[in-house]
C-alpha cells in the first residue's frame, strides 16, 4: 500500500510537529526550529510564603499534580511513598534517593506527554506486535510497502520521497543506539523527538543544515536564513521585521562573524544551551528535605517534607480553615 503523496506529506509533518512557515507577526525567526525546554511549572517558585505549587508540578508533572490536589493528606503521602520506592528502584536500589535519582525522576515526569504521544502511535509502527519497532516496520508504516528497487515508482515526485526515506533511515540508525535495527520505546521516542535527546543533537543539526543550505556549500548564508522565513513577492518592499532578522543573524547567530553559520553555530541556534532545570529543582528539594545533611534522602526525610513534594488541596484547605479559626 502507498499513501497518496499529499496525505503522506501531511502525515510526516504531523508526526514531527513541523510548523508552517511563520507569518511576519509570529515573532523571532525559526520558532518552529528552535528548541527551548519548557519551564517545569508556570507557577511562581514561592516557597518562602508556603506556596509549593511550583515544586508539586516540577516533581509530579502538571497533570498528575492536579490529581494529587484532589487527594487527602493520607492518600497523598501513601502515593508519595510509592514514588520514592520507584525512584530508588530506577537507580541503584540502595534504599536512598540520591541527587541523580531525584533529577532523573523530575526529567522523567516532565517528558510524560512525549512518551504518551509515542505510546498512542506505537501500534501503528509495531505491526508484528513483538514490542519493538524494526526499521522495515517503520518504513512500511510511513511510506507503504515496496519491493527493493521499486521505491516510489508510482508517484510523481519520487526523488523527494527517496530523500525523505534516506533521511529517516539515517535518523533511525542514530536513534537505534544498540545497532540491532530494532527500536525500543525509548529509541523510537528519540527518533520521533530527537531534540529531546543529547545523542540526537548532531542529527538535528545535520537536518537543519540540509533544510536551509540551498547552495549545498555546507553553511547557512544570511539569504538562506531569511529564505526559510520569508519569500518576497515581485516588487514587494522588504518588511522591517526581515531587516531585524538580518541583524539577528549578524549579531547573535553568526558567532565567529564570518558571514555564515556552520554546524556548531546552527546547533547553538536551534538547540541553545540551557540551564538543567530538573537538576536545579532536585538540588532544591534535596536541600530542603535532607535533615541530616548527608547529601541523600531517606524515605522518611521525603515523607517528612511531603507537603513540598506533593501536598494536596485538602491540606491547603485545612490550613486555611485553621488560620481563619485562629484569626477569629
Amino acid at each position: 500500500m502507498m499513501w497518496p503523496p499529499a496525505l503522506l506529506l501531511l502525515l510526516l509533518l504531523l508526526r514531527r510537529g513541523t510548523q508552517a512557515k511563520p507569518s511576519p507577526d509570529a515573532g523571532p525567526h525559526g520558532q518552529g526550529r528552535v528548541h527551548h525546554a519548557a519551564p517545569l511549572s508556570e507557577a511562581p517558585h514561592d516557597d518562602a510564603h508556603g506556596n509549593f505549587q511550583y515544586d508539586h508540578e516540577a516533581f509530579l508533572g502538571r497533570e498528575v499534580a492536579k490529581e494529587f490536589d484532589q487527594l487527602t493528606p493520607e492518600e497523598s503521602q501513601a502515593r508519595l511513598g510509592r514514588i520514592v520506592d520507584r525512584m530508588d528502584r530506577a537507580g541503584d536500589g540502595d534504599g536512598w534517593v540520591s541527587l541523580a535519582e531525584l533529577r532523573s525522576w523530575i526529567a522523567h515526569t516532565q517528558q510524560r506527554h512525549i512518551r504518551d504521544s509515542v505510546s498512542a502511535a506505537w501500534n501503528t509502527y509495531d505491526t508484528d506486535r513483538d514490542g519493538r519497532v524494526g526499521w522495515e516496520e517503520l518504513r512500511n508504516a510511513t511510506y507503504g510497502h515496496y519491493e527493493p528497487g521499486e521505491e516510489f515508482h508510482d508517484v510523481e515526485d519520487a526523488e523527494t520521497y527517496k530523500k525523505m526515506l534516506a533521511r529517516d533511515e539515517r535518523r533511525f540508525r542514530v536513534a537505534d543506539q544498540d545497532g540491532d535495527s530494532m527500536a525500543t520505546r525509548e529509541e523510537l521516542t528519540a527518533f520521533l523527538h530527537p531534540e529531546e535527546f543529547p545523542h540526537m543533537r548532531d542529527i538535528v543539526i545535520a537536518e537543519t543544515l540540509e533544510d536551509l543550505d540551498r547552495n549545498k556549500d555546507g553553511y547557512v548564508q544570511v539569504e538562506e536564513y531569511i529564505a526559510d522565513l520569508y519569500t518576497a513577492e515581485p516588487g514587494e518592499e522588504e518588511p522591517a521585521w526581515v531587516q531585524t532578522e538580518r541583524e539577528q543573524f549578524r549579531d547573535f547567530r553568526d558567532l565567529n562573524k564570518d558571514g555564515k553559520l556552520d554546524g556548531s553555530e546552527v546547533g547553538h541556534w536551534v538547540l541553545p544551551p540551557a540551564q538543567d532545570q530538573p537538576l536545579v529543582e532536585a538540588n532544591h528539594l534535596l536541600h530542603e528535605s535532607d535533615t541530616d545533611k548527608d547529601g541523600r534522602l531517606s524515605k522518611a526525610e521525603i515523607l517528612g517534607n511531603w507537603n513540598m513534594f506533593v501536598g494536596s488541596q485538602a491540606t491547603n484547605y485545612g490550613e486555611d480553615l485553621t488560620r481563619h479559626h485562629d484569626e477569629l
